[in-house]
């Protein structure tokens, strides 16, 4: 007994004995392939959304990341989906001149953001987006990328080196290096809503061309149609023709990334095959013909207009409600109820008090009415805005009163705009207006309800643009400077004649911008000549930028002279840099409202 004891307890020592030689196999092939610990089924996130901060912002700190994050990750929960919110590991270096930076900002902008401190900031995170991304073991993760600033430059300088299999999409707020074509120009066509690119999402300012660092030719690498969208704040000195600095910074303020998180999380839902349930609160307003000839119709317009106004309460909009008939009659519209006074019941009052009665020849006085109820409304900023219009007629045009067409269009895109929602027997009379407006008119013979479907289901409530209009068209040109001569008074000294159409031209020599000054004919003397010298000039009005103009004088082999300039303006004084730093900043304007 003993014997067999023993060569039992000895096999049982040898399993042991396997088992753990096989444990630490597995702990070392473990190691090896996996360093965290975790296997990868237990690592990988079906969605990464990763955040390029800008300039001078700290990693998860800075209020950029914090408001696109939050943004997110309220929807993302949702979802179902396992994700992961991150912040790029790169030192994004700042460019603010009231911390010492300016050597920084004019090295950025003399390079195009390719050199210098800020260049080697920007390829500092390109690496680390390529490392991140194309080193992922979780093959199968989908990413989402945001870069505001600086940011949006290192996300797009690295697209060309990831497969876009494994993006869903890029988002750039305030890129320096925005290409926008439909901006070129005396009268540019995006001033008319013409020609806008593809990846043109929310750019209100229709002169916008090329980024304050020049313009990325093309901005969508191969295989991203579709995936990129750019934003850019209606006066962003950096991306827009304007010249403010308050306009760059305030894209959380202003609701961008909110209104940035709506669009993406519907390409994340068509990525994973669920629907998007996130729309913009909506500011409806319902207008109800009450001619006499609706008398056969008033009873179905009321029922759709209440079951419109129930969803969109219950969806945390607001509505209005308001009739209308024709001018002969001498009755101007009626506010039932408006965006502060509206609940369900006092909706319902107010439909239940509109009555049929009047009319005179068949069209009405819609244009008029239209004016009179955008001009008379609080519109939220932000909100999805639309004018439901009610009737079995067509309209005055130009109306009694001397409304015309073109105010009615023009007032709707100046607010947002306002999207014309028209509901009629005969609606070939109102798609020119329908069109001119963003909306649509649907027969009263078809479902209503699926309109009204249509109606809550958008979301993408800012404009790709704000038109402007043949009144305005030839006011609002952007400064520009032209016919430059230089003429080399000696080997250390220029003198520079141009013609500009601004107030004021900033004037950059090599890393530094030495001065702005309102003359055109101005001497830069004490030059060094040693190597290639490069002059820009900017030209600046009161409120926008215009083309950057660059100049390079060649180099004077063996030449010195000192390391600073001086700018001698055509009265002989000489300017001090210093003292003509732009401080000034042009207020930033909401994006809604009348203007």
């Amino acid at each position: 007994m003993a014997r067999k004891y023993r060569y039992k307890k000895q096999s049982e020592n040898r399993r042991v004995k396997w088992r753990y030689l096989m444990m630490m196999v597995l702990m070392i092939v473990t190691m090896l392939f996996f360093p965290s610990g975790e296997t990868e089924a237990l690592e990988c996130p079906d969605l990464r959304v990763l955040f390029a901060r800008g300039s001078g912002g700290a990693r998860y700190t800075s209020g950029h990341y914090l408001a696109f994050k939050e943004a997110m990750d309220s929807k993302l929960k949702t979802s179902g989906l396992k994700y992961e919110i991150d912040d790029l590991d790169y030192s994004a270096v700042s460019i603010d001149i009231r911390e010492g930076h300016l050597d920084v900002l004019v090295g950025a902008f003399l390079s195009g953001g390719e050199a210098y401190e800020f260049g080697e900031s920007v390829h500092e995170g390109t690496a680390e987006l390529l490392r991140v991304v194309n080193d992922d073991k979780c093959k199968e993760t989908k990413y989402v990328l945001g870069g505001y600033s600086q940011g949006a430059i290192v996300l797009l300088d690295g697209l060309g080196q990831i497969d876009p299999d494994k993006i869903v999409y890029v988002a750039t707020f305030g890129d320096p290096k925005i290409y926008l074509p439909e901006g070129a120009g005396f009268v540019p066509a995006a001033c008319s809503g013409k020609n806008l690119s593809e990846y043109r999402v929310y750019v209100p300012d229709c002169r916008a061309y090329k980024g304050i660092l020049g313009a990325r030719e093309p901005y969508v690498s191969e295989g991203y149609a579709g995936k990129i969208g750019t934003w850019c704040n209606k006066f962003d000195v950096l991306c827009s023709s304007h010249f403010s600095v308050s306009s760059h910074t305030s894209y959380a303020e202003d609701g961008l990334y909110e209104d940035a998180s709506k669009l993406i999380f519907s390409k994340i839902g068509a990525e994973f095959g669920f629907k998007n349930q996130y729309t913009s609160p909506h500011d409806t307003a319902i207008l109800i013909d009450s001619t006499g000839s609706m008398d056969g119709l008033i009873g179905e317009y009321k029922a759709e207009a209440l079951n419109l106004a129930r969803k969109t309460l219950e969806n945390g909009g607001r509505v209005a409600l308001y009739d209308y008939r024709d001018l002969v009659d001498e009755y101007l519209p009626v506010e039932r109820c408006n965006f502060e006074t509206c609940d369900l019941a006092s909706f319902q009052a107010g439909l239940n008090a509109i009555k049929v009665d009047g009319g005179g020849d068949d069209p009405e006085s819609l244009l008029s009415a239209s004016v009179q109820v955008m001009r008379n409304l609080n519109w939220k900023l932000g909100s999805t805005k639309s004018l439901v219009i009610l009737t079995d007629a067509g309209y005055h045009s130009p109306d009694l009163d001397g409304t015309t067409f073109y105010d009615v269009q023009k007032l709707s895109k100046q607010i947002d705009p306002v999207n014309f929602y028209i509901i009629t027997t005969e609606p070939q009379l109102y798609q020119l207006l329908a069109e001119a407006t963003g909306g649509a008119a649907v027969s009263v013979a078809e479902d209503l309800s699926l309109l009204t479907d249509s109606i809550m289901d958008r979301y993408d409530s800012l404009p790709q643009v704000e038109e402007e209009f043949e009144d305005e068209l030839y006011d609002n040109h952007l400064p520009n400077i032209k016919n430059v001569e230089i003429t080399e008074v000696s080997e250390t000294a220029v003198k520079i004649n141009f013609e500009m159409s601004g107030e004021k031209t900033a004037v950059f020599l090599n890393d530094g911008m030495i001065g702005i000054v309102d003359s055109t004919e101005l001497t830069i003397a004490d030059l060094r000549r040693d190597a290639e010298t490069t002059i820009s000039l900017v030209p600046l009005s009161a409120d926008r930028r215009g083309e950057t103009v660059t100049k390079t004088l060649p180099a004077l082999a063996g030449r010195g002279g000192t390391s600073s300039s001086e700018m001698i303006n055509n009265n002989g004084m000489v300017d001090d840099y210093k003292s003509h730093l732009v401080t000034a900043v042009i207020p930033k304007a909401p994006n809604t409202g009348v203007r």
